[in-house]
């Protein structure tokens, strides 16, 4: 599936929405609920069995990414604000309650995410801080080099403000 060229068209979530998905172990969505499916503008057909990397839109740094499959694949969960891409370039932004879970016998068995509309201080905080993880990505010249640049500088941004990125995340 090719992605999407973005536009700066912008989705919007309803007060009263909710998305829903769940994946499997490497992000392959296994569920999504009709607000998913609207909002990203795929067809169900479309996003079962695509990974979720699908709405990965390019204004997102890859540390924060890095930050959220780190803490689920330890078995925590994580909240983050994120930017979605969707099927025809729009985005949508998101707060996102990331969680593993769990099968019976405690083994990790894949992820489940609730996402709801955010506030529009919480989207302008974040989209400063993911422009300036961006550029610190760019500048480095991308790949790891251009990760561990982003990470320094979230690092030195939350120790900055003397916060963790969970705090940092529900405080705006």
């Amino acid at each position: 599936m090719s992605r999407p060229m973005p536009t700066q068209n912008e989705r919007v979530l309803k007060d009263e929405d909710f998305i829903v998905s769940k994946t499997d172990l490497r992000g392959i969505i296994t569920y999504g609920n009709r607000v998913f499916i609207g909002i990203s503008g795929y067809e169900e057909t479309e996003l079962l069995g695509a990974p979720h990397s699908i709405l990965r839109h390019p204004d997102m740094p890859r540390t924060v990414f890095k930050l959220l499959w780190d803490a689920i694949q330890g078995g925590r969960e994580i909240n983050a604000y994120v930017k979605n891409l969707a099927k025809d370039g729009s985005f949508y932004w998101v707060f996102a309650n990331v969680t593993p879970s769990f099968d019976e016998r405690g083994a990790l068995s894949g992820y489940y995410s609730v996402r709801r509309k955010p506030k529009t201080e919480a989207i302008q905080a974040a989209s400063g801080l993911y422009r300036a993880l961006l550029e610190a990505e760019r500048k480095a010249g991308g790949g790891q080099e251009g990760m561990k640049a982003s990470k320094g500088l979230l690092d030195r941004t939350l120790q900055e403000k003397g916060v963790s990125y969970d705090e940092f995340v529900l405080g705006i």
